[in-house]
């Protein structure tokens, strides 16, 4: 969700899936899983997506809510790197395993990421 020019909420149908896309929702379920196991309270979770956001919006990000998931993923990642959850080799290497697999993948075809 963004924010309109008059101060408002920009909000999708009531009707509308709670995720544009699935990878989306993977990175919702992670985080709660994260937490679950205790990488992080709500309240660390909470501070570092604002912090991601923050950092978009100084950026240049216009805040039209499009990239809210991205700023997720990216909240995700810089808590997973401080916590030790994953190395900064670990990350690029399956990013750029990630990249590999869409740029292989027909479109309209699930991308299948191996290891």
């Amino acid at each position: 969700m963004g924010r309109l020019s008059g101060g408002g909420v920009n909000r999708p149908p009531e009707d509308a899936p709670p995720f544009a896309e699935p990878w989306q929702a993977q990175a919702f379920a992670l985080t709660l899983g994260l937490h679950a196991q205790g990488l992080f309270s709500w309240g660390e979770w909470a501070a570092a997506l604002g912090e991601a956001i923050k950092r978009a919006q100084a950026a240049g990000d216009p805040d039209t809510g499009e990239r809210y998931w991205h700023h997720w993923l990216d909240a995700l990642e810089t808590l997973s790197l401080a916590r030790g959850a994953v190395g900064r080799k670990e990350l690029g290497e399956r990013i750029e395993a990630w990249d590999r697999a869409v740029r292989a993948t027909p479109h309209g075809q699930p991308i299948e990421l191996r290891r």
